[in-house]
Order: structure tokens, then C-alpha cells, then sequence
């Protein structure tokens, strides 16, 4: 028996343009077609690095938060983040923050992604830090010992590298990327960060096919 056709979004917590979808992706959400499932896999943006940022990577992500404020209007990042913090090219630990909160209270999923974006993208936080992730946590009301003995375990590592791969199988290489899957089909819906219609039309198309 077939699974019912379900909508997937590859993502990473710490994915600028992710961000910048956020608000469109809850618009799209709002609009699926009756029956339509949604489900959420990691992407893995950037693996683990102890290391200062490079120099050309905080120019190109400055530079890329300037693009996308421009191209998505309402969309703010505070630059303070930049001269408060010290940044690292790693976001998984901010993947394990989210497979952490969903194994301690499934739904508080989503509040997790959301509170490690505004952490980043508004308070100047930085989430590639465990001690950031443990304070959000206990922010969002879950148990802060266990989030951080669940952050720290092989297994949730091992969950993380799995919807890595199963997103990689998916032909997904960048974020944030939409898929549509019914039965053993599987289209790539192109994301529009201004006007949820033109995925909707898409979507009712494919699986009108």
C-alpha cells in the first residue's frame, strides 16, 4: 500500500536562505491540497569545525544576508552577530540541537528550528555553540540535561547522517529544497521565497498526473 503523497522540506537551522523562506513556507503549508503530508529532513549545511571562520566565508555570508534582505523584503539579520561572536563554518551541532528536541517532545520541532534562526539571524547568538543550543533549549521549556546528553550521543549523529543521505538520494544539494513524493515518485518543487502559488500550482499538477 502506498503512503499517502507527502511534501518534503531539506533544510538546515542554520541556513541563511532558509531563513528567508520561513515565512513562505508557512504559507505553502497553509495551502496544501487536503490529504498532503509535510515532513522535514536535515540537510547537514556544513560538518563539524572547531575553527575560526575564515576571513572570505564572513565576507561571502555578510554579503549574502545584504542579497537576500534585498531580495526577500521583511527579511532582517542583525550584523552585530559578526563582531559579538565567534563564528564557525559548522551547523550540524545546530542539526543535532533540532533531532534532540524532536526525540524529548516531537512537537516542539519547529520551535526549536525557529529558535535557533532567531538566535542567529536577531540576537546575535551563536547556535555552531553547544553551550547556545542547551540555553534554547531550556528557553523552549525541555529538559536541559537530557537535550544535552541526547546532543552528545552517537545516535544522534547517526539520525543526522542518515537524512543527510536520504536528502543527497533525493538529488537535493542545496537549501532550502522542496520534494514532492507520491508512491514511488519523487518531483523537485522550486522554491518561490515571494508567492506560495506558483509551488501550489505545481504540486496540484503533479499529482494530478
Amino acid at each position: 500500500m502506498n503512503r499517502p503523497a507527502r511534501l518534503i522540506y531539506v533544510h538546515d537551522p542554520m541556513c541563511s536562505w532558509c531563513w528567508a523562506f520561513r515565512p513562505g513556507l508557512e504559507q505553502l503549508r497553509a495551502g496544501l491540497p487536503a490529504g498532503i503530508g509535510f515532513a522535514r529532513l536535515l540537510g547537514g549545511l556544513a560538518p563539524d569545525d572547531e575553527a575560526p571562520m575564515a576571513e572570505p566565508m564572513r565576507h561571502y555570508l555578510q554579503q549574502t544576508w545584504r542579497r537576500i534582505e534585498t531580495r526577500v523584503p521583511g527579511t532582517r539579520f542583525n550584523f552585530a552577530f559578526w563582531e559579538r561572536c565567534r563564528p564557525r563554518r559548522s551547523t550540524w551541532p545546530a542539526c543535532r540541537a533540532v533531532i534532540a528536541a524532536r526525540a524529548q517532545a516531537p512537537g516542539l520541532e519547529d520551535a526549536m528550528i525557529h529558535a535557533i534562526q532567531q538566535a542567529y539571524y536577531l540576537d546575535a547568538r551563536n547556535p555552531s555553540e553547544k553551550g547556545t543550543l542547551v540555553e534554547i533549549a531550556g528557553e523552549l521549556g525541555l529538559d536541559a540535561p537530557r537535550f544535552l546528553r541526547d546532543l552528545d550521543d552517537p545516535t544522534t549523529q547517526r539520525s543526522l547522517e542518515e537524512e543527510i543521505a536520504l536528502a543527497r538520494s533525493m538529488g537535493v544539494d542545496s537549501f532550502p529544497s522542496l520534494v514532492l513524493e507520491a508512491g514511488t515518485n519523487r518531483w523537485p518543487v522550486p522554491v518561490d521565497y515571494l508567492d506560495p502559488a506558483p509551488m501550489l500550482g505545481l504540486i496540484e499538477t503533479l499529482l494530478a498526473e
